[in-house]
């Protein structure tokens, strides 16, 4: 990474402002001054600031429009990863809250905040997950019916979930539990089959409609705030 960047990360200014304090020749990296902003550092790199260690951020938090052929992991050798999109020093802190399937799109909410984490994924919290589905065959009223009830899948019966119905063959279906496919899968039981499936919503957390997918922002400080009211 760029020395001005890993700077800027590390709040000292704007990548302008950062430039200034590297031509300056206040900054050294492993005990060599560097007066040029395009210096490549390095995770293990020693960088001091006048003197001083620079400390990058604590407990960091961000929004990713996940897309497909990506995984919700923190490595992998056969596909890319979720965090392989995060462009920050410390992206080997970084996880998913959670995970989505690799042809699910939308929020995902990466991290280096385990005890949130923990939290938002504590199925005593009823924490609902909203998805936008489009679906191969229409929704009947039966379906809904049973949707809110509870599906008794092949290993457990899932809680009552919210349908807010589209169109014929689209719906927003939230629920509190986040078990593998299990979308799909409730889906499956009503001889449906999902098409197309995004995120849209985590708990009171929306996604970012200007987020292209791959893309990812910071969350705000009431973002943050908001999801920790819900635990």
């Amino acid at each position: 990474m760029r020395l001005d960047k890993f700077l800027a990360h590390a709040n000292y200014g704007t990548r302008k402002e950062v430039g200034e304090i590297i031509k300056s020749g206040r900054v050294t990296v492993n005990d060599k001054v560097i007066k040029t902003r395009k210096e490549k550092v390095k995770d293990d790199d020693y960088v001091e600031v006048d003197g001083y260690k620079v400390v990058l951020e604590g407990f960091m938090y961000f929004m990713l429009n996940k897309p497909k052929d990506v995984i919700s992991a923190t490595e992998s050798y056969e596909h890319d990863t979720v965090i392989d999109l995060i462009d920050h020093p410390q992206y080997r802190e970084l996880f998913p809250v959670g995970r989505l399937d690799i042809d699910t799109t939308g929020l995902l909410i990466i991290t280096n905040d385990g005890k949130l984490s923990y939290q938002l994924l504590n199925p005593k919290k009823d924490i609902f997950k909203k998805y936008y589905c489009k679906l191969k065959n229409d929704v009947t009223k039966s379906d809904v019916a049973f949707l809110e009830t509870g599906i008794p899948l092949k290993d457990f019966t899932t809680k009552p979930a919210k349908v807010e119905v589209i169109n014929d063959d689209e719906v927003y279906l939230s629920i509190s539990e986040g078990k593998f496919h299990q979308v799909k899968r409730m889906f499956q039981y009503l001889n449906n089959e999902v098409l197309e499936l995004k995120r849209v919503e985590f708990g009171n957390l929306q996604l970012d409609d200007a987020l292209e997918l791959g893309e990812y922002r910071r969350l705000t400080e009431e973002e943050i705030n908001n999801l920790k009211n819900l635990i």
